[in-house]
Protein backbone atom coordinates (compact mmCIF):
# COMPACT_ATOMS: atom_id res chain seq x y z
CA UNK A 1 0.00 0.00 0.00
CA UNK A 2 1.30 3.54 -0.84
CA UNK A 3 1.84 6.44 1.48
CA UNK A 4 0.07 9.53 0.74
CA UNK A 5 2.66 12.21 1.96
CA UNK A 6 0.82 15.55 0.65
CA UNK A 7 -2.15 16.64 1.90
CA UNK A 8 -3.07 18.83 -1.21
CA UNK A 9 -2.28 15.64 -3.37
CA UNK A 10 -5.02 13.91 -1.05
CA UNK A 11 -7.51 16.26 -1.60
CA UNK A 12 -6.82 16.18 -5.36
CA UNK A 13 -7.17 12.67 -5.73
CA UNK A 14 -10.69 13.00 -4.00
CA UNK A 15 -11.72 15.72 -6.07
CA UNK A 16 -10.78 13.28 -9.09
CA UNK A 17 -13.16 10.48 -7.44
CA UNK A 18 -16.07 12.83 -7.05
CA UNK A 19 -15.44 13.92 -10.62
CA UNK A 20 -15.17 10.43 -11.98
CA UNK A 21 -18.39 9.70 -9.89
CA UNK A 22 -20.11 12.72 -11.13
CA UNK A 23 -19.00 11.58 -14.90
CA UNK A 24 -21.24 9.36 -17.27
CA UNK A 25 -20.05 6.40 -18.58
CA UNK A 26 -20.40 5.28 -21.95
CA UNK A 27 -24.22 4.79 -23.37
CA UNK A 28 -25.40 7.60 -20.22
CA UNK A 29 -26.31 10.84 -19.80
CA UNK A 30 -25.34 12.54 -16.21
CA UNK A 31 -28.10 13.11 -13.45
CA UNK A 32 -27.84 17.02 -14.13
CA UNK A 33 -28.76 16.26 -18.18
CA UNK A 34 -31.96 14.38 -17.24
CA UNK A 35 -32.90 16.61 -14.41
CA UNK A 36 -32.51 19.32 -16.78
CA UNK A 37 -34.17 17.79 -19.18
CA UNK A 38 -37.75 16.68 -16.84
CA UNK A 39 -37.56 20.81 -16.22
CA UNK A 40 -38.07 21.51 -19.78
CA UNK A 41 -40.29 18.68 -20.40
CA UNK A 42 -42.81 20.29 -17.66
CA UNK A 43 -42.06 23.91 -18.86
CA UNK A 44 -42.72 22.67 -22.76
CA UNK A 45 -46.21 21.13 -21.43
CA UNK A 46 -46.75 24.74 -20.32
CA UNK A 47 -45.30 26.56 -23.39
CA UNK A 48 -46.60 23.89 -26.09
CA UNK A 49 -50.34 24.28 -24.82
CA UNK A 50 -49.95 28.22 -25.53
CA UNK A 51 -47.86 27.74 -28.69
CA UNK A 52 -50.14 25.30 -30.18
CA UNK A 53 -53.78 27.69 -29.33
CA UNK A 54 -51.83 31.03 -30.61
CA UNK A 55 -51.92 31.25 -33.86
CA UNK A 56 -55.62 29.99 -33.66
CA UNK A 57 -56.31 32.20 -31.17
CA UNK A 58 -55.22 35.43 -32.80
CA UNK A 59 -55.80 34.71 -36.23
CA UNK A 60 -59.29 33.48 -35.78
CA UNK A 61 -59.93 35.30 -32.54
CA UNK A 62 -58.51 38.35 -32.18
CA UNK A 63 -58.43 38.82 -36.09
CA UNK A 64 -54.87 39.32 -37.11
CA UNK A 65 -54.02 39.52 -40.76
CA UNK A 66 -50.78 37.37 -42.03
CA UNK A 67 -48.31 39.96 -41.54
CA UNK A 68 -49.95 41.13 -37.73
CA UNK A 69 -49.48 37.54 -37.18
CA UNK A 70 -45.83 37.40 -38.58
CA UNK A 71 -45.07 39.78 -36.19
CA UNK A 72 -45.98 38.37 -33.15
CA UNK A 73 -44.64 35.17 -34.58
CA UNK A 74 -41.52 36.85 -35.33
CA UNK A 75 -41.22 37.90 -31.71
CA UNK A 76 -41.82 34.68 -30.35
CA UNK A 77 -38.84 33.07 -32.15
CA UNK A 78 -36.66 36.07 -32.14
CA UNK A 79 -37.11 37.94 -29.27
CA UNK A 80 -34.80 35.69 -26.73
CA UNK A 81 -31.57 36.80 -28.44
CA UNK A 82 -30.86 40.25 -26.56
CA UNK A 83 -31.41 38.26 -23.43
CA UNK A 84 -29.37 35.32 -24.46
CA UNK A 85 -26.59 37.19 -24.15
CA UNK A 86 -27.12 38.92 -21.45
CA UNK A 87 -28.08 35.48 -19.61
CA UNK A 88 -25.18 33.71 -20.80
CA UNK A 89 -22.82 36.36 -20.24
CA UNK A 90 -23.66 36.49 -16.19
CA UNK A 91 -23.83 32.63 -15.86
CA UNK A 92 -20.24 32.64 -17.56
CA UNK A 93 -19.30 35.46 -14.87
CA UNK A 94 -20.58 34.55 -11.43
CA UNK A 95 -21.06 30.81 -12.17
CA UNK A 96 -24.41 30.72 -11.91
CA UNK A 97 -25.97 29.14 -14.61
CA UNK A 98 -29.30 27.65 -12.58
CA UNK A 99 -29.95 30.50 -10.73
CA UNK A 100 -29.85 32.15 -14.30
CA UNK A 101 -31.76 29.68 -15.18
CA UNK A 102 -34.20 29.81 -13.17
CA UNK A 103 -35.08 33.41 -13.26
CA UNK A 104 -36.00 33.11 -16.86
CA UNK A 105 -38.26 29.75 -16.44
CA UNK A 106 -39.82 32.34 -13.64
CA UNK A 107 -40.65 35.11 -16.25
CA UNK A 108 -42.11 32.83 -18.77
CA UNK A 109 -44.43 30.93 -15.87
CA UNK A 110 -45.53 34.81 -15.18
CA UNK A 111 -46.47 35.29 -18.70
CA UNK A 112 -48.72 32.87 -19.26
CA UNK A 113 -51.34 34.25 -16.02
CA UNK A 114 -50.86 37.50 -18.43
CA UNK A 115 -51.82 35.99 -21.35
CA UNK A 116 -55.58 35.42 -19.26
CA UNK A 117 -56.10 38.64 -18.93
CA UNK A 118 -54.43 41.28 -21.45
CA UNK A 119 -57.29 40.67 -24.19
CA UNK A 120 -56.23 40.41 -27.87
CA UNK A 121 -54.67 44.02 -28.59
CA UNK A 122 -52.07 43.58 -30.40
CA UNK A 123 -49.57 45.83 -28.52
CA UNK A 124 -50.49 43.63 -25.39
CA UNK A 125 -50.09 40.72 -26.58
CA UNK A 126 -46.83 41.71 -28.28
CA UNK A 127 -45.70 42.78 -24.92
CA UNK A 128 -46.68 39.35 -23.20
CA UNK A 129 -44.85 37.76 -25.91
CA UNK A 130 -41.79 39.99 -25.76
CA UNK A 131 -41.87 39.28 -21.90
CA UNK A 132 -42.05 35.48 -22.52
CA UNK A 133 -39.46 34.54 -25.08
CA UNK A 134 -37.35 37.00 -23.05
CA UNK A 135 -38.35 34.45 -20.12
CA UNK A 136 -36.77 32.04 -22.38
CA UNK A 137 -33.53 33.64 -24.22
CA UNK A 138 -32.62 33.77 -19.90
CA UNK A 139 -32.96 30.27 -19.32
CA UNK A 140 -31.57 28.74 -22.98
CA UNK A 141 -28.16 29.51 -22.45
CA UNK A 142 -27.38 28.48 -19.17
CA UNK A 143 -29.52 25.52 -19.33
CA UNK A 144 -27.43 24.30 -22.54
CA UNK A 145 -23.92 25.62 -20.72
CA UNK A 146 -25.11 23.01 -17.82
CA UNK A 147 -25.33 20.35 -19.93
CA UNK A 148 -22.34 20.74 -21.74
CA UNK A 149 -20.45 21.13 -19.03
CA UNK A 150 -21.68 18.00 -17.23
CA UNK A 151 -20.71 16.09 -20.70
CA UNK A 152 -17.68 14.29 -22.13
CA UNK A 153 -17.10 16.10 -25.60
CA UNK A 154 -17.68 12.90 -27.29
CA UNK A 155 -21.00 12.66 -26.00
CA UNK A 156 -22.53 15.64 -26.71
CA UNK A 157 -24.93 15.06 -29.34
CA UNK A 158 -26.45 12.23 -27.33
CA UNK A 159 -26.68 14.38 -23.91
CA UNK A 160 -27.93 17.19 -26.44
CA UNK A 161 -30.66 14.03 -27.66
CA UNK A 162 -31.77 13.03 -24.57
CA UNK A 163 -32.58 16.50 -23.08
CA UNK A 164 -33.92 17.12 -26.77
CA UNK A 165 -36.22 14.54 -26.29
CA UNK A 166 -37.34 14.56 -23.17
CA UNK A 167 -38.19 18.60 -23.65
CA UNK A 168 -40.16 17.39 -27.05
CA UNK A 169 -42.12 14.95 -24.90
CA UNK A 170 -43.51 18.04 -23.03
CA UNK A 171 -44.50 19.04 -26.13
CA UNK A 172 -46.47 15.78 -27.57
CA UNK A 173 -48.30 15.87 -24.26
CA UNK A 174 -48.65 19.60 -24.08
CA UNK A 175 -51.13 19.95 -27.47
CA UNK A 176 -52.56 16.75 -26.25
CA UNK A 177 -54.00 18.72 -22.89
CA UNK A 178 -55.03 22.10 -24.88
CA UNK A 179 -56.46 19.68 -27.48
CA UNK A 180 -58.36 18.02 -24.59
CA UNK A 181 -59.56 21.46 -23.16
CA UNK A 182 -60.90 22.80 -26.23
CA UNK A 183 -62.89 19.79 -26.98
CA UNK A 184 -64.52 19.95 -23.67
CA UNK A 185 -64.83 23.78 -24.37
CA UNK A 186 -64.11 25.05 -27.83
CA UNK A 187 -63.38 28.59 -26.71
CA UNK A 188 -61.65 28.09 -23.39
CA UNK A 189 -58.55 29.57 -24.03
CA UNK A 190 -58.51 31.37 -21.40
CA UNK A 191 -58.75 28.00 -18.83
CA UNK A 192 -55.35 26.81 -21.40
CA UNK A 193 -53.50 30.00 -20.71
CA UNK A 194 -53.86 29.21 -16.65
CA UNK A 195 -53.14 25.22 -16.27
CA UNK A 196 -50.27 26.91 -18.24
CA UNK A 197 -49.55 28.75 -15.96
CA UNK A 198 -49.71 26.17 -12.90
CA UNK A 199 -47.64 23.76 -15.04
CA UNK A 200 -44.45 26.46 -15.57
CA UNK A 201 -44.45 26.72 -11.62
CA UNK A 202 -44.09 23.01 -11.26
CA UNK A 203 -41.18 22.98 -13.90
CA UNK A 204 -39.49 26.03 -11.78
CA UNK A 205 -39.66 23.72 -8.86
CA UNK A 206 -37.98 20.86 -10.00
CA UNK A 207 -34.92 23.04 -11.45
CA UNK A 208 -34.70 25.09 -8.42
CA UNK A 209 -35.33 21.86 -5.77
CA UNK A 210 -33.27 19.17 -7.62
CA UNK A 211 -30.81 20.03 -10.07
CA UNK A 212 -27.39 20.92 -8.73
CA UNK A 213 -25.04 23.87 -9.41
CA UNK A 214 -21.72 22.07 -10.93
CA UNK A 215 -19.22 23.68 -9.57
CA UNK A 216 -15.52 24.49 -11.11
CA UNK A 217 -13.37 21.18 -12.59
CA UNK A 218 -11.31 19.70 -10.05
CA UNK A 219 -7.66 21.15 -11.08
CA UNK A 220 -8.86 23.45 -13.30
CA UNK A 221 -7.51 26.91 -12.92
CA UNK A 222 -9.57 29.70 -12.30
CA UNK A 223 -9.88 32.85 -15.20
CA UNK A 224 -7.10 35.57 -14.73
CA UNK A 225 -9.53 38.24 -15.49
CA UNK A 226 -13.47 37.33 -14.90
CA UNK A 227 -15.60 36.26 -18.72
CA UNK A 228 -17.23 39.24 -20.35
CA UNK A 229 -18.87 39.79 -22.97
CA UNK A 230 -16.28 40.91 -24.70
CA UNK A 231 -14.61 37.47 -24.58
CA UNK A 232 -17.50 35.49 -26.61
CA UNK A 233 -17.32 38.01 -29.17
CA UNK A 234 -13.92 37.19 -29.56
CA UNK A 235 -15.13 33.53 -30.58
CA UNK A 236 -15.49 35.30 -33.48
CA UNK A 237 -11.63 35.11 -34.53
CA UNK A 238 -12.03 31.38 -34.29
CA UNK A 239 -12.85 29.89 -38.35
CA UNK A 240 -15.17 27.36 -37.03
CA UNK A 241 -17.38 29.20 -34.71
CA UNK A 242 -17.58 31.92 -37.39
CA UNK A 243 -18.32 29.80 -39.68
CA UNK A 244 -20.93 27.49 -37.44
CA UNK A 245 -22.72 31.08 -37.02
CA UNK A 246 -22.96 31.88 -40.78
CA UNK A 247 -24.45 29.05 -41.47
CA UNK A 248 -26.81 28.64 -39.23
CA UNK A 249 -28.09 32.38 -39.39
CA UNK A 250 -28.15 32.05 -43.36
CA UNK A 251 -30.16 28.65 -42.92
CA UNK A 252 -32.53 30.82 -39.92
CA UNK A 253 -33.47 33.12 -42.61
CA UNK A 254 -34.54 30.09 -45.17
CA UNK A 255 -36.38 29.01 -41.99
CA UNK A 256 -40.73 29.16 -41.99
CA UNK A 257 -41.97 29.16 -38.63
CA UNK A 258 -43.86 26.05 -37.61
CA UNK A 259 -47.37 27.90 -37.48
CA UNK A 260 -47.08 29.31 -40.93
CA UNK A 261 -46.99 25.23 -41.95
CA UNK A 262 -49.38 24.74 -39.55
CA UNK A 263 -51.88 27.26 -41.06
CA UNK A 264 -51.13 26.28 -44.22
CA UNK A 265 -52.02 22.42 -43.55
CA UNK A 266 -55.06 23.48 -41.24
CA UNK A 267 -56.19 25.89 -44.51
CA UNK A 268 -55.80 22.76 -46.61
CA UNK A 269 -57.42 20.18 -45.22
CA UNK A 270 -59.75 23.06 -43.21
CA UNK A 271 -59.56 21.32 -40.00
CA UNK A 272 -61.45 21.95 -36.68
CA UNK A 273 -60.20 24.48 -34.43
CA UNK A 274 -60.11 21.57 -31.11
CA UNK A 275 -57.97 19.83 -34.16
CA UNK A 276 -55.75 22.11 -34.52
CA UNK A 277 -53.15 21.61 -31.70
CA UNK A 278 -52.75 17.95 -32.84
CA UNK A 279 -50.83 19.22 -35.74
CA UNK A 280 -48.02 19.51 -33.14
CA UNK A 281 -48.46 16.49 -31.56
CA UNK A 282 -47.61 14.75 -34.83
CA UNK A 283 -44.48 16.79 -35.85
CA UNK A 284 -42.95 16.94 -31.66
CA UNK A 285 -43.58 13.09 -31.80
CA UNK A 286 -41.39 12.63 -34.39
CA UNK A 287 -38.63 14.93 -32.91
CA UNK A 288 -39.26 13.03 -29.53
CA UNK A 289 -38.75 9.67 -31.42
CA UNK A 290 -35.19 10.49 -33.50
CA UNK A 291 -33.73 12.93 -31.56
CA UNK A 292 -31.82 10.44 -29.56
CA UNK A 293 -30.92 8.41 -32.83
CA UNK A 294 -30.27 11.45 -34.67
CA UNK A 295 -27.97 12.84 -31.71
CA UNK A 296 -25.79 9.56 -31.94
CA UNK A 297 -25.05 9.97 -35.61
CA UNK A 298 -24.02 13.18 -35.10
CA UNK A 299 -21.36 12.10 -32.73
CA UNK A 300 -20.64 8.76 -35.20
CA UNK A 301 -20.44 10.30 -38.59
CA UNK A 302 -19.87 14.11 -38.31
CA UNK A 303 -22.44 16.94 -36.32
CA UNK A 304 -22.26 19.20 -39.71
CA UNK A 305 -23.19 16.14 -42.28
CA UNK A 306 -26.42 15.49 -39.86
CA UNK A 307 -27.08 19.51 -39.46
CA UNK A 308 -27.21 20.01 -42.97
CA UNK A 309 -29.29 16.93 -43.75
CA UNK A 310 -31.82 18.83 -41.50
CA UNK A 311 -32.31 21.37 -43.43
CA UNK A 312 -32.92 19.06 -46.88
CA UNK A 313 -35.63 17.69 -44.55
CA UNK A 314 -37.49 21.05 -43.88
CA UNK A 315 -36.90 21.60 -47.92
CA UNK A 316 -39.14 18.09 -48.31
CA UNK A 317 -41.81 19.89 -45.76
CA UNK A 318 -42.19 22.83 -48.34
CA UNK A 319 -42.39 20.39 -51.42
CA UNK A 320 -45.03 18.88 -49.25
CA UNK A 321 -47.10 21.87 -48.68
CA UNK A 322 -46.78 23.17 -52.31
CA UNK A 323 -47.47 19.52 -53.65
CA UNK A 324 -51.11 18.34 -54.91
CA UNK A 325 -51.04 15.45 -51.99
CA UNK A 326 -54.24 16.09 -49.78
CA UNK A 327 -56.20 13.96 -46.77
CA UNK A 328 -53.92 11.94 -44.15
CA UNK A 329 -50.90 11.49 -46.86
CA UNK A 330 -49.77 15.16 -46.28
CA UNK A 331 -49.84 15.11 -43.04
CA UNK A 332 -47.81 12.13 -42.80
CA UNK A 333 -45.20 13.44 -44.80
CA UNK A 334 -45.20 17.13 -43.89
CA UNK A 335 -45.50 16.74 -39.66
CA UNK A 336 -43.19 13.53 -40.09
CA UNK A 337 -40.31 15.96 -42.20
CA UNK A 338 -40.73 19.07 -39.84
CA UNK A 339 -40.20 16.33 -36.83
CA UNK A 340 -36.99 15.11 -38.44
CA UNK A 341 -35.69 18.07 -39.04
CA UNK A 342 -35.72 19.13 -35.72
CA UNK A 343 -34.34 16.04 -34.54
CA UNK A 344 -31.62 16.71 -37.21
CA UNK A 345 -30.42 20.42 -36.26
CA UNK A 346 -31.84 21.86 -32.88
CA UNK A 347 -29.59 19.73 -30.25
CA UNK A 348 -26.85 19.31 -33.13
CA UNK A 349 -25.98 23.14 -33.29
CA UNK A 350 -25.55 23.41 -29.86
CA UNK A 351 -23.79 20.28 -29.94
CA UNK A 352 -21.50 21.42 -32.70
CA UNK A 353 -21.28 24.97 -30.93
CA UNK A 354 -20.15 23.38 -27.51
CA UNK A 355 -17.16 21.54 -29.20
CA UNK A 356 -15.38 24.97 -30.33
CA UNK A 357 -16.34 27.28 -27.10
CA UNK A 358 -14.50 26.97 -24.33
CA UNK A 359 -15.68 26.33 -20.47
CA UNK A 360 -15.41 29.50 -19.43
CA UNK A 361 -17.46 31.21 -22.03
CA UNK A 362 -19.40 28.55 -22.72
CA UNK A 363 -22.80 30.43 -21.43
CA UNK A 364 -22.01 33.31 -23.58
CA UNK A 365 -20.75 31.48 -26.38
CA UNK A 366 -23.77 28.99 -27.06
CA UNK A 367 -25.77 32.31 -26.89
CA UNK A 368 -24.51 34.36 -29.01
CA UNK A 369 -24.47 31.46 -31.73
CA UNK A 370 -28.10 31.07 -30.49
CA UNK A 371 -28.56 35.19 -30.79
CA UNK A 372 -27.78 34.89 -34.23
CA UNK A 373 -30.55 32.13 -35.48
CA UNK A 374 -32.96 33.81 -33.29
CA UNK A 375 -32.74 37.25 -34.88
CA UNK A 376 -32.50 35.33 -38.19
CA UNK A 377 -36.08 33.70 -37.32
CA UNK A 378 -37.32 36.76 -36.11
CA UNK A 379 -36.34 38.03 -39.93
CA UNK A 380 -38.49 35.26 -40.96
CA UNK A 381 -40.90 35.52 -39.84
CA UNK A 382 -41.93 38.80 -40.61
CA UNK A 383 -40.79 38.63 -44.42
CA UNK A 384 -42.97 35.47 -44.82
CA UNK A 385 -46.14 37.30 -43.21
CA UNK A 386 -45.51 39.47 -45.86
CA UNK A 387 -44.95 37.87 -48.94
CA UNK A 388 -48.29 36.16 -47.77
CA UNK A 389 -50.02 39.30 -47.80
CA UNK A 390 -48.35 40.83 -50.56
CA UNK A 391 -48.24 37.02 -52.92
CA UNK A 392 -50.29 34.21 -51.89
CA UNK A 393 -49.56 31.75 -49.00
CA UNK A 394 -47.76 29.35 -51.92
CA UNK A 395 -45.65 32.08 -52.62
CA UNK A 396 -44.05 32.32 -49.51
CA UNK A 397 -43.02 29.18 -49.72
CA UNK A 398 -41.86 29.31 -52.91
CA UNK A 399 -39.26 31.91 -52.36
CA UNK A 400 -38.53 30.24 -48.83
CA UNK A 401 -38.10 26.66 -50.30
CA UNK A 402 -35.31 28.78 -53.58
CA UNK A 403 -33.89 30.54 -50.44
CA UNK A 404 -33.50 27.57 -48.18
CA UNK A 405 -31.48 25.66 -51.28
CA UNK A 406 -28.98 28.76 -51.32
CA UNK A 407 -28.56 28.78 -47.99
CA UNK A 408 -28.01 25.24 -47.09
CA UNK A 409 -24.89 25.60 -50.28
CA UNK A 410 -23.91 28.36 -47.88
CA UNK A 411 -23.78 26.66 -45.40
CA UNK A 412 -22.02 23.36 -46.71
CA UNK A 413 -19.31 25.55 -48.10
CA UNK A 414 -18.83 27.42 -44.88
CA UNK A 415 -18.49 24.30 -42.64
CA UNK A 416 -16.65 22.33 -45.13
CA UNK A 417 -13.85 24.98 -45.15
CA UNK A 418 -13.89 25.02 -41.39
CA UNK A 419 -14.27 21.41 -40.20
CA UNK A 420 -15.31 20.16 -36.60
CA UNK A 421 -12.15 19.69 -34.47
CA UNK A 422 -11.05 15.90 -33.18
CA UNK A 423 -12.26 14.80 -29.89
Amino acid sequence: MYQVSDSKALLRGHRRLLAARSTPAGGRVSRTVVLLGLTSLITDISSEMVVTVLPLYLVAIGGFSPLAFGFIDGLYNGATALMGLASGMIGDRFRRHKETAATGYGISAVCKLLLAVVGTGVSAIGAVVLLDRAGKGIRTAPRDAMISLATPRDQLGMAFGVHRAMDTTGAVLGPLLAFALLAAAPLAFHTVFLVSFFLALLGVGVLVLFVEQRGPVAGAQAPERPPALSGAFALLRLPRYRALMCAGAALSLATASDAFVFLALQKELDLGTSLFPLLFVASSGTYMLLAVPAGRLADRFGRGRVFLAGYALLLGVYLAVLSPLGGWLLLVVALGLLGAYYAATDGVLMALGSTVVPEEVRGSGLALLGTATSIARLVASVAFGALWTLWTLNGAFIAFGAALVVATALAGFLLVRAPEPAA
